[in-house]
């Protein structure tokens, strides 16, 4: 169950307003209580209470975001998400898992699964919603366009001439290295596999194991230096999270 309280007022942004988000449980008291809070902050809403129903709306009603249950009728929320990212109609599509599934490996197959935010019941209105806008703004950044440069501290990474300088010094960073901060300082918040680094960063018919990545983060860190390091975050057994603000 969602922890109770009064509804909160609506928002009236204006980018809020064109939102629409699905949201998967099996529970109506609370897909009712989600629906009538995110109407008044201005979304518009569609509800499933079994993922294969989910799956049809996500693909013929085209959300902005899903929040969805784990233990679901039929397919699960596992299964889901799977399929969403499978599609590439919706693999990009933001999805936040609201769950009563609580336990630290739970969570970490909801992020290796692909999921933008794992989220444990009971929480707060305020909160969900806040994090439901949080990751409506991660999904908008993302699909900005790239910029050339990117600045975070005292470094700046360059796209024209694959350079980085810390502190105003040129330090020598290999291509992979290169890549791999440009990557995930390109999509700050997000948190992105081991998996994900490999598919989008070597080609296919090269041979690369997980812990290559751990090396190549383990260098970038060491010439990021210990004052900007700390922009790069480990979340054990699921992968990185680029911090653009410390």
């Amino acid at each position: 169950m969602l922890s109770s309280f009064a509804a909160v007022n609506p928002a009236n942004n204006g980018w809020a307003m064109a939102k629409t988000i699905l949201i998967v449980d099996d529970e109506q008291d609370i897909l009712d209580l989600l629906t009538f809070n995110l109407k008044r902050e201005g979304y518009e809403t569609l509800t499933a209470a079994d993922g294969d129903t989910a799956l049809e709306l996500a693909h013929s009603s085209h959300p902005d975001l899903v929040i969805l249950d784990v233990m679901l009728p039929g397919l699960d929320g596992w299964e889901v998400l799977r399929e969403l990212r499978r599609d590439p109609r919706t693999e990009h599509l933001p999805v936040v898992f609201l769950t009563a599934k609580d336990s630290e490996i739970d969570e970490v197959v909801g992020l290796e699964l692909g999921a933008d935010d794992y989220i444990v019941k009971p929480i707060s209105m305020h909160k969900l919603l806040a994090r439901v806008k949080l990751a409506l703004r991660k999904a908008a950044a993302a699909t900005a366009p790239l910029a050339e440069k990117i600045a975070f501290g005292n470094v700046v990474v360059d796209s024209a001439s694959y350079s980085v300088t810390v502190k105003g010094e040129n330090v020598p960073f290999t291509k992979k290295e290169f890549e791999i901060l440009r990557y995930l300082a390109q999509r700050p918040g997000r948190v992105i596999s081991r998996e994900t680094l490999l598919n989008e960063l070597w080609d296919e018919d090269v041979v690369v194991i997980d812990r290559t990545i751990d090396v190549h983060i383990r260098k970038i860190r060491e010439k990021l230096g210990d004052d900007e390091m700390r922009h790069i975050e480990t979340l054990k057994g699921v992968g990185y999270r680029f911090i653009n603000e410390i």
